[in-house]
Order: C-alpha cells, then sequence, then structure tokens
C-alpha cells in the first residue's frame, strides 16, 4: 500500500505539499517566475524533498509534458564518475524542449556521489547552468563538496510537525478503509520521528497483520518497544537488582525483536521522560549508553554488552 498511496497521492504542485511552510514559500515563487537556480534539497528522509523537487517540475513545464524535460536519477545507485560523464552530461548538452528555455536534471541522495562525480559534477553546473538546471538531494548536505553548495539554493527540510503526521496518516487510514485507534495514530507518529514515509509504511504493516490497527499492534510490529516498558526496564535497574533487570532485558529483545542498537537508541530518546532519575543520574545513564553503542557498533557481542550496561545502570542508580 505505501508505495503505491503515495506515488497516487503524491502533491502534484508545490502547494499542495505540507508541513514545510518556509521551504513551499520559497518554491512558490521560482513557479511562478517559471525559472530557478540549481536546487539543494537536504534534511532527513520521508520530509518531502522529492515531492518538493517533481512538484516544481510539474508548475514549471506542466502535468503531462514534465517528463520529457526532466531526468531524474538516483545517484545511490549511479555514484560513480562514469554515470555523471555519460547520462548527466549528454542530458545536459540536449538542446531544451521547444517552448521551454531549460531542462531539470534530478540528482536524488546525491550525498552518495563520489567525490570524483561530484567534482565532474561541478564542472556541467558551470558548462550548462543557462539550458539545465540541477536540483540535488541529500540527507547530510556537509557530504556534498563546498564547491556545489555555492552554486545552489538551499533548502533544509525538516521532520514533520506530530500534528501534521497525525493529520496525513489518519487521511490515509480514511482512504484505505482502516479502523485506527486513536492511540494506535500516535503510536505510529511517535514510532515515525517526523519521517512520513516511515509513518506510512508502519501503518501498512499493522494492517496487514489485523484491519483493526491497536498500539500493541503498532509497537510489535515496527520493532520499538513502548515507552513504559523502556521506564520499566531502567525502574527494574534502579528498584530490583541485576538479575531482574536482566531478565526484564531479554523479554523486552525477545517481544519486540530489537537488537542491541535499537533498545540503546530507543532507551536515549526515552530516557529524557523517566521521572524517577534525577539530572546526574540521567547524565550517568547517558554516558553508559553511549559506551555500550559504541562498543557494539565496533563489533562487542551483542549479549555481553548489553549485560554489562545493565550492571553498570545498577550500580549507577540502584537503591
Amino acid at each position: 500500500m505505501s508505495e503505491l498511496w503515495v506515488e497516487r497521492h503524491r502533491p502534484r504542485t508545490v502547494g499542495d505539499i505540507k508541513g514545510q511552510r518556509a521551504v513551499v514559500d520559497r518554491l512558490k515563487a521560482y513557479a511562478e517566475m517559471r525559472t530557478f537556480p540549481h536546487l539543494l534539497f537536504a534534511g532527513p528522509a520521508g520530509t518531502g524533498k522529492t515531492t518538493a523537487a517533481l512538484a516544481l517540475a510539474r508548475d514549471i513545464f506542466g502535468d503531462e509534458d514534465y517528463r520529457t524535460s526532466l531526468l531524474e536519477m538516483n545517484a545511490s545507485d549511479e555514484r560513480k564518475l562514469e554515470s555523471i560523464r555519460t547520462k548527466v552530461k549528454q542530458f545536459a548538452r540536449t538542446a531544451p524542449v521547444p517552448g521551454t528555455t531549460f531542462k531539470i536534471i534530478f540528482l536524488d541522495e546525491a550525498d552518495a556521489l563520489t567525490p570524483d562525480a561530484q567534482g565532474a559534477l561541478r564542472r556541467i553546473m558551470e558548462q550548462n547552468s543557462e539550458t539545465c538546471r540541477f536540483i540535488l538531494t541529500c540527507n547530510y548536505s556537509s557530504k556534498i563538496i563546498e564547491p556545489i553548495q555555492s552554486r545552489c539554493a538551499v533548502f533544509r527540510f525538516r521532520p514533520l510537525a506530530d500534528d501534521q503526521a497525525l493529520e496525513m496518516i489518519q487521511s490515509v487510514a480514511a482512504a484505505e478503509g482502516i479502523n485506527l485507534d486513536a492511540e494506535a495514530a500516535d503510536a505510529i507518529v511517535h514510532v515515525s520521528l517526523g519521517d512520513l514515509r516511515k509513518a506510512i509504511t508502519s501503518l501498512q504493516v499493522a494492517a496487514s497483520l489485523d484491519a483493526n490497527v491497536t498500539r500493541e499492534l503498532v509497537y510489535e510490529t515496527t520493532a520499538t518497544a513502548p515507552p513504559e516498558e523502556l521506564h520499566g526496564f531502567i525502574l527494574a535497574c534502579k528498584e530490583d537488582g541485576f538479575q531482574p533487570a536482566r531478565r526484564r532485558l531479554k523479554e523486552l529483545l525477545d517481544r519486540f525483536g530489537l537488537a542491541g542498537t535499537d533498545l540503546v537508541n530507543q532507551m536515549h530518546r526515552e530516557l529524557g521522560s523517566v521521572a524517577f532519575l534525577d539530572e546526574a543520574q540521567k547524565l550517568a545513564v547517558t554516558e553508559t549508553m553511549a559506551e555500550c553503542d559504541f562498543r557494539m557498533v565496533e563489533g562487542g557481542g551483542e549479549a555481553l554488552q548489553l549485560d554489562a550496561m545493565t550492571a553498570r545502570l545498577c550500580s549507577l542508580i540502584g537503591n
């Protein structure tokens, strides 16, 4: 459902885009002028970067004809120098379609391009700026070389606000005939972290098992532990001691299918809302989780590192 639904309901104009008001206002001005400089869209996944690029192309060239003036490439699939020298350079050199003054080359996930490919792209952007406009999207603008950034108008996309993501999820559920509990909708928003694509996929996975989507089903199908379960583990470290806390940890991992790094990241996210720890204890817990996460990423045994983290927490915050 998710990919098909997103494509079918993708905003067709810049004005239809939700949740990125500062970006939309600037893009509307470009659409009205029917021209724009090279653009760089940077921000987290699932926040509308690709949608904004395609909507801008539709606004400028028309809903039926925009594909003839647009070259769309996923730079993570074609990240090498040869792709830039062949496909991009060849398209940039061809004349615009009659009735238009320029074409658009849209490079999605441009931060995956190698430094050599970015160097070649920089030169193509210089030589063909009159008849070709580039739109680059990336998650991390720091991975784009400075000469390219300086040639682009940079747009920063932000994660969708909770109320905006909630509105979209409810509209998807209504359109697909899914019975979505209010608590389940809040759980999807909590899991998605402002990523609308992830939110729609989470709804799809849960709905594929049961048309009545509940909060428990959402957490079980997204490999995410509910906040109260994570709070319970920390409380067990504080009040019950090592062995009970260790059993609680194993139950969490088995029930929700969590990897060790997933558990640590989710605990880090929820730590600020733990009411029974003071600030000094939260600082100590954060340092312990950071060390555990680093060791697992570097190849340390997951079970041993999580047990070591549990033991450390018991000694730091235990009564």
